[in-house]
């Protein structure tokens, strides 16, 4: 390394020492013709003089500091353009034309963006398996060269923690720059306030910690201010220029360069010392910013204490200084009282209406109310069907007819805001028991054009709603009194891939889940052989039982519903009773759908028997001996 480089690192590294940052990379190439639907990263290898030319237009433009053309250049983000094979390419072509663009004159830093899925509590991918996605990007941004990481644009803690750790294992030496991004009340995406977001980076570990992107330089100001009380890191500040504007079709972001260099004073003020620009930013607004605060000498930030001079407690990467212990399980419903005494439960599962007019269902629910059925399942969706949703049923059943009900509850449709929102509000209105499950995708129902959100499944969202039951939201941020969900899972014995879905049911348990329903059961074998293999991960499992109608639906279910297995010997059945008339085919439904209540009864703690068409009476006959 150069003197020169080993004092810009030696600057980047002192408290009290300003850096100037580059801008935007995607801003510039988008201007230059290059279209969003566009691999970025690849332009390192297919277009590398546009790639090092826009390196050279900050360099000129007085950044101390580039960061590589490598934000979205890990093994995940790349999938989506087919080019996973490339991650080391991409990266080390990134070094390298950023490094050949600084020469001596600025630092390079290794961009590192979030993976783009979900990582546990939240989503399927786990912390190690986050980690070493990290390491291999970072491995090879390593070996092209870099001087340092920086690490943007991260809106989950855990995530950006995970990435800490792999920088520490790949470059120990390198600095870690660590920075979130933040919503216009200052908080992350999932409501972590800037005092926490302080103390968590804090905590990581990493050399500088702040902010980026975010929603432009007064919301990242006032967020850097509160952050600064809380944190003795040093700090750094890369917003956008604004907010983006639609302009005959283009998004435009209104910030001048003179407005930028502005609050680059401000943050300056306020304790920043790495400062440069995110979206929209270009070589004008960093040369703006060079002349505007190089004048500026720092000021020392200090923070405040305990009574004994100390530095304030650092919080947990998850927050969980707010949660407090659940409600026990038999006191949040009847339901749960008897999951919790491990009586067997009873439960019948009725699709909700089309429309809006629900009279004719509940008429059908109030029979099962008569005859002691424990509890409704209420459907959210099945199939990717339009219902009436799923919590809306659940209500009017409990307040019309007076049973429980279990929601079944759907990531499909709903990101992770709308699913805090629903939940709260299903706690409110007395809603307890749920069935939590990833759902079935548009393209299986009549609207196959229609947009899955999947945000996360139903893994992450049985963390969420166990987070919920402690009395905290994602964030960590206390709600209050706790909700009183009782949490079931759905689980597959006859899964194609038995070992994932052993696996996917140990993290749900892990999770908070407290009982698991099952898909339609009709080999009993099958089931009797998952249990086995779950002793260690056990917890109440409701055997699903469907009363087959006909050959017809026998096949139907057997081919067309995911998850669910029908032996051939009870397609032949079906069929030879078919043969027959309908009323043998649907008697010998019921009495399959009894022979396996009858087999299961043993093993399992309870059943949901699904009403076909609506018709109770069919379920119920099921229960009759």
């Amino acid at each position: 390394m150069s003197a020169t480089r080993d004092e810009l690192r030696r600057r980047l590294l002192d408290p009290e020492q300003v850096v100037i940052a580059d801008g935007a990379m995607g801003t510039m190439l988008y201007a230059k013709g290059v279209f969003i639907n566009q691999c970025y990263d690849e332009l390192n290898v297919r277009q590398p003089d546009l790639v090092r030319g826009i390196h050279a237009d900050y360099v000129r433009a007085g950044a101390e500091l580039l960061e590589t053309n490598s934000f979205g250049a890990n093994r995940p983000k790349l999938q989506h353009y087919g080019l996973e094979a490339q991650v080391r390419e991409f990266n080390v072509a990134a070094a390298t034309l950023a490094r050949e663009a600084a020469g001596d004159q600025a630092l390079v830093a290794g961009a590192i963006g979030p993976l783009g899925l979900r990582i546990e509590p939240y989503g399927p991918t786990s912390r190690l398996e986050a980690q070493a996605l990290f390491e291999e990007q970072m491995t090879a941004l390593r070996d092209g060269g870099v001087d340092c990481f920086i690490l943007e644009t991260f809106s989950d803690l855990d995530e950006i923690l995970q990435a800490v750790r792999a920088a520490r294992v790949v470059a120990p030496s390198l600095p870690v720059i660590a920075q979130v991004t933040v919503n216009a009340d200052g908080a992350t995406v999932f409501g972590v306030p800037p005092e926490e977001i302080a103390e968590a980076l804090d905590a990581t570990g990493a050399d500088l910690i702040g902010l980026n992107c975010s929603v432009g330089p007064q919301t990242v100001l006032e967020t850097i201010e509160r952050m600064a009380l809380v944190t003795t890191k040093k700090l750094s500040a890369m917003p956008n220029a604004g907010m983006p504007r639609d302009v005959g079709g283009r998004a435009m972001y209104m910030a001048s360069p003179e407005y930028t260099a502005n609050y680059a004073r401000h943050l300056i003020q306020a304790g920043v010392r790495l400062v440069g620009g995110c979206c929209g930013t270009t070589p004008e607004h960093i040369r703006a910013m060079v002349d505007g605060v190089r004048p500026l000498v720092p000021r020392h930030v200090t923070v405040e204490g305990s009574a004994g001079g100390g530095r304030l407690s650092r919080v947990a990467v998850h927050h969980e200084s707010h949660a407090v212990a659940p409600v026990p399980l038999a006191e949040r419903s009847a339901w749960g009282r008897k999951i919790a005494a491990g009586e067997f439960v009873t439960s019948v599962e009725i699709v909700p209406p089309r429309g809006v007019d629900p009279s004719k269902m509940l008429a059908e629910v109030r029979k099962l109310k008569a005859a002691g059925v424990d509890a409704v399942n209420v459907p959210d969706g099945p199939r990717a069907q339009s219902r009436m949703s799923a919590i809306a049923t659940s209500v009017l059943i409990e307040r019309e007819c007076g049973i429980e009900t279990v929601t079944h509850y759907a990531c499909r449709d709903r990101n992770l805001l709308g699913m805090l929102s629903d939940l709260l509000g299903a706690s409110a209105l007395g809603l307890h028991n749920v069935l939590l499950i990833t759902g079935d995708p548009p393209k299986m129902g009549p609207y196959p054009d229609a947009t899955a959100v999947f945000d996360i499944d139903a893994i992450g969202l049985t963390n969420l709603v166990s987070r919920l039951n402690h009395g905290v939201d994602p964030g960590g941020n206390s709600i209050g009194a706790p909700t009183r969900y009782v949490i079931g899972v759905g689980v597959n014995p006859a899964a194609i891939d038995v070992a994932h879905e052993l696996k996917r049911f140990a993290w749900k348990v892990d999770a908070g889940a407290e009982f698991a329903v099952t898909q339609p059961v009709f080999d009993t074998a099958m089931l009797e052989s998952f249990l086995k293999q779950v002793e260690g991960t056990r917890v109440p499992v409701v055997a699903g039982i469907w009363p087959l109608v006909s050959a017809r639906n026998a096949e139907f279910l057997a081919n067309e519903v995911p998850g669910v297995t029908v032996p051939q010997a009870v397609i032949d059945r079906m069929r030879r009773a078919s043969e027959q008339s309908k009323e043998h085919a649907l008697a010998e439904g019921i009495a399959i759908a009894r022979e396996m209540l009858d087999r299961v009864r043993g093993v399992v703690q309870g059943v949901q028997v699904s009403a076909p068409f609506g018709k109770v009476e069919l379920a119920l006959d099921v229960f009759r001996s």
